[in-house]
């Protein structure tokens, strides 16, 4: 038997933001096994905790969709920073550092807790840069069910970016579009293979933070995600396409999840150097939800 524990990520409230399930002990799982447990728990990820290449390094961790292992992503990095930071340091208040090995690099994550609410806050392991791709504006629209009129506002127009997975980035004008969109067949399809992705970050303007956002992935069994850390860490490069960045640190607030019921919210901060990008760091919090035992899969 394997111990996990679950925990609600980007909110400091149980119960809404993105749920995660951290298994521990996870060295002796073949890749099979974990995206078997990961179907099981068949939440948005399930990451796997092994011991680390470097004793110097908190571990090791892979991440899994229900459908398959993924290089990156935010809500289990900071999900499973704050649960091995808390395992270490059950009680009292504190501030430390920490690194994952993740298939897409090295994640340094800074975690604290302040009279039981538990913080971090990660260091994107990739600048994200543009990939190859197109998404003509009157396919877009019809993917996502909305006016051509609907995508875009000011100087943000779609644009596909990768730092460990890829997206495209939709910025809408309103949030009723945002509220309007969703995914719509066959141009749905038709738009990820042009686009060459399989998901889609839709973003607007928002009310009490500076963008909300949505989230759809159904081709990889993610039909909406309440927060996407991993694409907020990208957005930095939509936005610096977009020319809202200035030189010099820079900080974003956004919330995702509300029309699922499960609001989060997440920190966004950008430093913009004479050359571009040099560093994108995302910040969010995290409760505890579940701890038990789960059966090892057998080998296929």
């Amino acid at each position: 038997m394997l111990t996990f524990h679950t925990l609600d990520v980007f909110t400091d409230t149980a119960f809404v933001g993105n749920p995660l399930a951290v298994v521990l002990g996870a060295d002796d799982l073949s890749v099979a096994q974990m995206q078997t447990l990961a179907r099981e728990f068949n939440l948005s990820e399930t990451i796997f905790v092994q011991a680390p290449a470097n004793p110097a390094h908190a571990a090791r961790v892979r991440i899994f969709f229900p459908t398959a292992e993924i290089p990156f992503a935010g809500h289990p990095t900071l999900g499973c920073a704050i649960l091995l930071a808390s395992l270490a340091r059950p009680e009292g208040d504190f501030d430390t550092k920490l690194v994952l090995e993740e298939e897409a690099g090295l994640v340094p994550v800074s975690v604290s807790r302040r009279s039981g609410r538990m913080l971090a806050e990660y260091t994107a392991p990739v600048i994200p840069h543009a990939v190859p791709g197109e998404a003509p504006l009157p396919l877009v629209a019809a993917a996502l069910g909305l006016a051509q009129a609907d995508v875009g506002f000011a100087s943000h127009a779609p644009g596909i970016w990768q730092g460990g997975p890829a997206f495209l980035f939709v910025p809408l004008a309103s949030r009723a579009a945002l509220d309007a969109a969703r995914p719509i067949e066959p141009h749905w399809s038709d738009l990820m293979d042009r686009a060459g992705v399989d998901s889609a970050y839709l973003y607007t303007p928002g009310v009490g933070c500076d963008f909300e956002a949505r989230m759809f992935s159904p081709g990889a069994g993610i039909p909406e995600d309440p927060a996407t850390g991993s694409a907020t860490a990208i957005l930095a490069a939509q936005l610096r396409a977009s020319r809202v960045l200035r030189h010099g640190s820079q900080s974003f607030t956004l919330q995702q999840g509300n029309r699922m019921g499960r609001p989060s919210r997440l920190r966004l901060s950008i430093e913009l150097g004479p050359d571009g990008i040099e560093a994108v760091r995302v910040q969010g919090a995290a409760v505890a939800i579940s701890e038990g035992r789960i059966a090892v899969p057998r080998e296929v």
